[in-house]
C-alpha cells in the first residue's frame, strides 16, 4: 500500500503542472512544455476534462453558502441538512459535512469568561416552591415559562441587564427587556411584556430562581391578578432553571460575544434583533427541525 503523503503530492504537484501548460500554451508548444514538466500527454488531458466537469452539487453548493451566511455561521452540518432536505436538496448528512468541509465552513461559537450575575440577596420576601423540580416536558405552548435576568459588560465598562422569559415547549423567547439596572422596573416591563401573550383562561407556571426581584410582595401580587403560578429554584441551583439558563448562552456565545457592544442602545438593538431571528428563523433539531413559532402554531391547532 502506498503513502497517502505521496499520492497527495503526486496529485498537487500534477495539478500545478496542468496550470502551468494551460497558461502558457498560446506562448509555447505543447509537447515542449509536456516534456519540460515531465507531464505525460494522456495526464494532461485527464486533468483537463476532469476540471471541465460539472459539478453536480453546484447548486447545493449556492444553498449551503447562503443558509451558513443567514445562520450567522452558527449552523452545523446537521441542520443545514435538515434545511437542505426540506427546501429540496436530499443528500446525506455525510454529504452535507464533507461539501462544507471543501467549502471551509465551520461553526464559529464565541465564548468569554464573563461573570454571573448574581440575584439572590438571602430571604427578603416570599419563597415559591419548587413546582417543576427539573422536569420540563412540557408540550403545550404558554403553559410552562422560565424567567431570570443575565447581564452583559458593555465596552465602557458598565454593565447591560437582560430580563427574558422563555416557553418551555415552543422555547419561543417571549420578551426580552434591556435596562442598565436589574430593578423593579425592568422585572415589572417583562411581566407587561408577557402579558400580551397570555391567553384568557390559562394559568401557566412561571418558573424563576430566588432573586430577590422575584421575592417582593408586589411582583407575587402582579403574578396572581395575571393568573400566573409561581415556582422557584432551589437555591444555588441552576439546573433547576435550565431552559433559560441555555438560551442565555445561545444569546450571548451566538450573538453578543461577537461584538463590541459600546452602549445599553447598542445591547438592545442587538437583543431584539438575536430574538426575533431566534424565534422565526432558527431551527431546533429536538422540535424536528421547526421553529419556536412553528412549533407554537402547530401544537396550539392540533
Amino acid at each position: 500500500m502506498g503513502d497517502p503523503n505521496e499520492e497527495i503530492t503526486q496529485i498537487l504537484s500534477t495539478k500545478i503542472k496542468t496550470d502551468i501548460v494551460t497558461s502558457l500554451r498560446s506562448q509555447y508548444d505543447l509537447k515542449e512544455l509536456l516534456a519540460q514538466l515531465k507531464l505525460p500527454r494522456a495526464t494532461y488531458y485527464d486533468r483537463l476534462k476532469r476540471e471541465r466537469k460539472p459539478d453536480k452539487y453546484a447548486k447545493v453548493k449556492v444553498f449551503i453558502k447562503q443558509l451558513f451566511h443567514d445562520s450567522k455561521e452558527t449552523y452545523g452540518y446537521r441542520r443545514i441538512h435538515d434545511e437542505a432536505v426540506k427546501n429540496g436538496y436530499p443528500y446525506a448528512e455525510e454529504t452535507i459535512r464533507r461539501l462544507m468541509g471543501d467549502m471551509g465552513m465551520k461553526v464559529t461559537i464565541y465564548s468569554k469568561h464573563t461573570s454571573k450575575y448574581a440575584s439572590y440577596k438571602g430571604r427578603v420576601g416570599k419563597i415559591a416552591p419548587n413546582i417543576l423540580k427539573q422536569q420540563f416536558s412540557a408540550k403545550k405552548p404558554l403553559t410552562v415559562l422560565h424567567t431570570d435576568v443575565t447581564q452583559v459588560r458593555l465596552y465602557n465598562g458598565e454593565w447591560g441587564y437582560i430580563s427574558a422569559i422563555t416557553d418551555e415547549a415552543s422555547r419561543e423567547v417571549l420578551t426580552a427587556i434591556v435596562s442598565a439596572s436589574p430593578n423593579k422596573e425592568m422585572i415589572t416591563a417583562t411581566l407587561d411584556e408577557v402579558y400580551k401573550h397570555l391567553q384568557p383562561g390559562t394559568r401557566p407556571i412561571l418558573h424563576s430562581d430566588q432573586g430577590w426581584q422575584y421575592q417582593m410582595s408586589d411582583y407575587q401580587k402582579r403574578l396572581k391578578e395575571m393568573g400566573i403560578k409561581q415556582s422557584m429554584s432551589r437555591k444555588g441551583n441552576c439546573r433547576d432553571n435550565a431552559p433559560i439558563e441555555s438560551f442565555f448562552n445561545l444569546l450571548k456565545r451566538e450573538c453578543l460575544n461577537r461584538y463590541r457592544i459600546d452602549t445599553l442602545t447598542d445591547l438592545r438593538k442587538l437583543v431584539d434583533e438575536y430574538v426575533d431571528w431566534f424565534n422565526n428563523v432558527r431551527i431546533s433539531r429536538n422540535k424536528n427541525g421547526l421553529t419556536p413559532l412553528e412549533y407554537r402554531h402547530q401544537a396550539m391547532a392540533s
